[in-house]
């Protein structure tokens, strides 16, 4: 039988650990130079990139007829901005890099049964992630801001005018550059890992780790956990929060029925090879039913 006709074998069963060391060494050499090779040409286009990244705020106060402008409130605050913004754009240009040398490095150590069953993983993870950091971008973040900035106007004892009267005070949003980076980067962290939930869980799945009718009965534990997750990711209002919870939930029940899926072609292949009847799925749901 040639190696072709061996549909799980290991393409390098052999390799000494020196070798794997040295291979390590080398893929994280490339992956590091690829990500400061991104770093350095977001920073030369750090400023496009930050007024991409502050179109909410500024939607949200054209819309309240203001002017877009944030303040550096320290002489160093204008160099760490580019920074951040050079170190969220140089990680998001060089993770295709990043993700095909882990893939490069893993991959031999695999059978090939698993490589086919871990690169679609692979691939889906950071199509997740950008689609988390969209929908935080495009969706949650403007909501926010408009809640936030509905409370920097209004009526408060200010300055006496003639007659005994007093004019309200005009309390206006003037903020920090760095600080609100720092809050629209936490949204799209946030949302991107929390995307990542149908993705790990259907992985479990596929390992074994989980199954479906265990998700299920967890559905009251992951409620608490996704509402004490919303209350420490997001700013303390509610409607991110709701938001935040309504799409992790949501995406919790999806991994429910990606995870049954997973758990019945995996039954059928079992069944196709002779390896389970019948009489053994009754006997693995009684388990999870006790369970």
């Amino acid at each position: 039988m040639s190696p072709s006709d061996r549909p799980d074998e290991l393409d390098d069963p052999g390799a000494p650990l020196v070798e794997h060391l040295a291979e390590l060494r080398t893929r994280l050499i490339k992956s590091v130079l690829a990500f400061l090779v991104a770093m350095v040409i977001c920073f030369t286009i750090a400023t496009p990139i930050f007024n991409f990244l502050t179109a909410p705020l500024c939607d949200a106060l054209a819309s309240r007829g203001q002017d877009c402008d944030l303040i550096f409130i320290s002489p160093q605050e204008g160099f760490f901005v580019a920074i951040k913004v050079s170190l969220l754009g140089g990680f998001m240009l060089a993770f295709p890099v990043i993700a095909a040398q882990m893939w490069r490095f893993v991959a031999p150590g695999l059978y090939r049964s698993e490589k086919g069953a871990f690169l679609p993983f692979l691939i889906a993870s950071p199509f997740m992630f950008l689609l988390g950091a969209s929908f935080a971008f495009y969706v949650v973040t403007p909501l926010a801001y408009n809640f936030f900035l509905g409370f920097q106007q209004f009526g408060m004892g200010g300055e006496v005018l003639e007659e005994g009267t007093t004019a309200p005070l005009s309390v206006v949003f003037q903020g920090s550059a760095q600080a609100y980076l720092n809050l629209t980067i936490k949204f799209i962290v946030a949302f991107g890992l929390c995307f990542q939930l149908p993705v790990l869980l259907t992985l479990m799945g596929k390992a074994g780790l989980v199954s479906e009718r265990g998700l299920r009965a967890g559905r009251k534990w992951a409620i608490v956990g996704i509402l004490v997750l919303a209350a420490l990711v997001t700013p303390p209002d509610v409607i991110t929060q709701i938001i935040l919870f309504v799409v992790v939930y949501g995406l919790y029940e999806v991994s429910i029925r990606l995870v049954a899926h997973v758990e019945r072609k995996r039954n059928e292949q079992l069944r196709r090879e002779g390896l389970m009847d019948e009489d053994d799925e009754i006997f693995e749901d009684e388990l999870e039913d006790e369970k």
